[in-house]
């Protein structure tokens, strides 16, 4: 495995333009900044604009403007991940040259009887050898061999890629490039050291290291934080109602995040200026206030 040791170290953040930034993308926009700054590295901002049918028009234009009006500055321009969609071809591409990666015409119906893993059906392999339709999507193939890796927060973690999941779809059969393949190729090519994100993303990690190795890039460490999830025990989002955060108290709720993540702050630090915070904040940061945390509970940022 090839890995991001002793590379400088660039981070990065990259939302998807789905609606405005809720306070659990505040966390992981946090939490990545600041890993960043306190390794006098750098923080990269991206869009990750593939998915048109879930986006939202001015949702990107709204997230950088929320970011900025927090005080996050972020090195280089921003990039979006749609603009990259010739080099992701070009890995899908690689791929099924090599026999890494096959058409399948199997639609939900299909799977609709497969046994369920842990992430979801268990793709039973009908398409591995062939199909004859033309409107197919693309499937990666997986292996037996055990997945393992450390995670900074969650610990160490093995999955067994055929078992849990089975070949799994790196372009769908609208055309669009599936998510997996295009943050792991943007993250090499963008030389991400580490990736810092939410622990709803750690079951897919396996997934991505499988992509890395079969397309021979380095794979950066990573590290899951705790979601933050409303009053129903669920994870903040668009689809769970999740409101926008305020811009006007921006100081007050910048603080109240970092509380959520775990950081011991000063009562008086809200009534500071945004770059008071964030120098106390950059002195002060300690990631490892939530190791093995999962979930961030309301009372703790409401």
């Amino acid at each position: 495995m090839v890995t991001s040791a002793d590379r400088p170290y660039i981070g990065r953040f990259a939302p998807s333009p789905t609606g405005p930034l809720h306070f659990g993308s505040l966390l992981a926009a946090i939490a990545s900044y600041l890993q960043s700054r306190t390794a006098n590295g750098r923080w990269l901002l991206r869009i990750e604009d593939i998915d048109p049918p879930r986006e939202q028009p001015g949702a990107d234009k709204l997230i950088l403007d929320t970011l900025e009006s927090y005080g996050f500055e972020w090195d280089g321009p921003v990039t979006y991940q749609s603009h990259f969609r010739e080099r992701h071809e070009a890995s899908i591409e690689k791929l099924i040259a090599t026999g890494l990666a096959y058409p399948c015409s199997c639609s939900r119906r299909d799977l609709a009887t497969a046994v369920r893993g842990p992430l979801g059906a268990i793709y039973p392999g009908t398409c591995r050898q062939g199909c004859e339709s033309s409107d197919v999507a693309i499937r990666v193939r997986t292996h037996g061999n055990p997945i393992t890796f450390t995670d900074r927060l969650q610990g160490r973690r093995t999955m067994q890629l055929e078992s849990a999941s089975g070949d799994f779809v790196i372009r769908r059969r609208d055309g669009l490039v599936a998510y997996h393949l295009a943050v792991v190729n943007d993250d090499a090519d963008q030389g991400i050291t580490e990736v810092v994100r939410g622990i709803d993303l750690l079951d897919s990690t396996p997934r991505h290291i499988h992509l890395q190795e079969l397309l021979d890039i380095p794979t950066p460490s990573y590290v899951h934080i705790p979601v933050a999830e409303n009053a129903a025990g669920q994870k903040l989002s668009k689809l769970t109602g999740a409101p926008a955060i305020s811009i006007d108290r921006a100081s007050r709720t910048l603080v109240a995040a970092l509380r959520a993540l775990g950081q011991t702050t000063p009562q008086e630090l809200e009534a500071e200026s945004l770059d008071e915070i964030w120098a106390w904040a950059t002195q002060h940061w300690q990631i490892n206030r939530l190791s093995a945390r999962q979930n961030i509970a309301p009372q703790h940022y409401c």
